[in-house]
C-alpha cells in the first residue's frame, strides 16, 4: 500500500514537471500577441451643443391644475349621480337581491331575433335580456353574447364617490 502510494506521488511530480516546460512556450507566445495586436478604437463623437426652447405657454391653463381637475370631477360626479338617481327611484328586480358571483350564465338563446341568456340562481333558471338588472351593485346587462353577459354596475370608490364599473358573466360549462 505504500508503495502504490509513493508511485502515484512519483507520478503527480512527474506531470508537474513536465507542465513547467510549457509555460515558457505559453510566455512567449502570449508576449508575441500583446506586440502584434493593435486596437481599433473608434475615437468618440463630441457632444452635440443643447439650445434651449423658451416655453411660451406659460400664461395658459396648467394640464395638471387642481382647478382643471375638480371641475371634470364635478362633471363626472353629476353624470354618475344622475345614474344613481334614476336607480334609486325604480322599482328593484328579483335578480338584484343576489351577489353576481352567486350567478352563473348556462346559456344563451336568441328569440325573435333578440338575444336572451339563461342563469342559474339558487338552482333556478333565469332569463335575462339587454336592459334587465342584475346583482347587488346596481348592474344593467348592456349586451348579451354567445359566451359572456357584459354588464356595468355603480360601485362607491375610495373617496365615497359612485362610479361606473364593467362586469362581466363567463358561460360555465357543465362538469360531469
Amino acid at each position: 500500500m505504500r508503495a502504490t502510494s509513493l508511485a502515484a506521488g512519483l507520478l503527480a511530480l512527474g506531470t508537474l514537471a513536465g507542465c513547467s516546460a510549457d509555460h515558457d512556450e505559453l510566455r512567449a507566445w502570449m508576449e508575441q500577441q500583446r506586440r502584434e495586436a493593435k486596437p481599433n478604437v473608434a475615437p468618440l463623437q463630441p457632444p452635440k451643443k443643447f439650445d434651449p426652447e423658451p416655453y411660451g405657454m406659460a400664461q395658459a391653463v396648467e394640464p395638471f391644475s387642481t382647478q382643471k381637475l375638480s371641475v371634470a370631477l364635478k362633471q363626472e360626479s353629476r353624470q354618475v349621480n344622475s345614474l344613481m338617481a334614476a336607480e334609486l327611484n325604480r322599482r328593484k328586480e328579483p335578480l338584484e337581491s343576489y351577489p353576481l358571483d352567486s350567478m352563473s350564465m348556462v346559456g344563451s338563446v336568441n328569440k325573435e331575433g333578440k338575444p336572451f341568456a339563461l342563469l342559474r340562481v339558487d338552482n333556478l333558471l333565469y332569463q335575462v335580456k339587454v336592459g334587465d338588472h342584475l346583482g347587488q351593485n346596481y348592474g344593467l346587462i348592456t349586451k348579451i353574447a354567445e359566451t359572456e353577459i357584459v354588464l356595468r354596475e355603480l360601485v362607491m370608490d375610495a373617496a365615497g364617490e359612485m362610479i361606473e364599473r364593467p362586469a362581466t358573466l363567463q358561460l360555465q360549462e357543465r362538469t360531469r
